[in-house]
């Protein structure tokens, strides 16, 4: 995707605020918040996805619900960083289902991991059984989440630039 991106317009920006507010909006009530009719509406908006500026739509779930109740992030550290080590960190971390975001830092150590386990138990055998079997893994710290003050999914879409 070589080709250069139009620059986003006040419409665009407000279009992919609702979205990541409800995506599940009509056309219609879509199209009335940012004052266009709803063919326009939907060209811009199958034009942000054909660019890329969306990129998918998903269900939020109830943690609680499915029991998935305790929210823990854990910092690694790996005996090194080769790159193949990283590559295979990486392919065993997209297997694990408790593994909700993982992400490749720089500072005191590689990898801050957000896990997310019915219960405690649950936790401390997910850290045996599969954060520990994994031999390139020299060091592991926990922050088990007491209250999530806040947990945000939507990216804030700036104003344009005048």
């Amino acid at each position: 995707m070589n080709k250069r991106l139009r620059e986003l317009d006040r419409t665009d920006r407000k279009i992919l605020t609702l979205l990541q507010q409800d995506g599940r909006i009509s056309n219609v009530d879509l199209a009335r918040e940012v004052a266009l009719s709803p063919t326009p509406c939907l060209e811009r908006v199958r034009r942000l996805e054909r660019e890329g500026y969306i990129t998918g739509y998903v269900a939020l779930a109830d943690p609680a619900r499915l029991h998935a109740n305790t929210l823990a992030f854990i910092q690694v550290s790996l005996v090194n960083t080769s790159t193949e080590i990283l590559r295979e960190f990486n392919q065993r971390m997209q297997a694990l289902p408790q593994v909700e975001s993982c992400h490749m830092v720089a500072g005191g150590f590689d990898y801050l991991l957000k896990i997310r386990c019915a219960d405690m138990q649950d936790y401390q055998q997910f850290l045996g059984e599969h954060l520990g079997a994994i031999p390139m893994i020299s060091q592991t710290h926990t922050y088990v989440v007491i209250e999530e003050v806040k947990n945000e999914t939507a990216i804030p879409v700036a104003p344009a630039k005048a």
